[in-house]
């Protein structure tokens, strides 16, 4: 469900701080494990490190970010693949396939 529009978006106010004493267009990091804090015009051009469970991932935001979440850009789950042996067979003639 979404979040009242009488509200406004959320947006996790250490991170605003921390944004506050950067200067435009700095290349470091900004670490932060707040996945439900949506992107405000004032991210745009900076990195942010959102963590995964695991590790922080960089997040550079851009202008088209704006009003999504943070959480959205940083999956917490891994595909490996699909299929068990037909697969891998399937993949050995494909490589065989592009070696020739």
């Amino acid at each position: 469900m979404a979040r009242s529009l009488k509200k406004g978006p959320y947006v996790y106010p250490k991170l605003l701080k921390k944004i506050a004493a950067l200067k435009v267009g700095d290349k470091t990091i900004i670490k932060t494990w707040a996945r439900s804090s949506a992107i405000s015009p004032e991210m745009v051009s900076f990195t942010f490190g959102v963590h995964n469970g695991k590790e922080h991932v960089p997040v550079f935001v851009t202008e088209d970010m704006v009003g999504h979440k943070l959480g959205e850009f940083s999956p917490t789950r891994k595909f490996v693949r699909h299929g068990g042996k037909i697969q891998k067979e399937m993949e050995a003639k494909k490589a065989q396939g592009a070696k020739k």
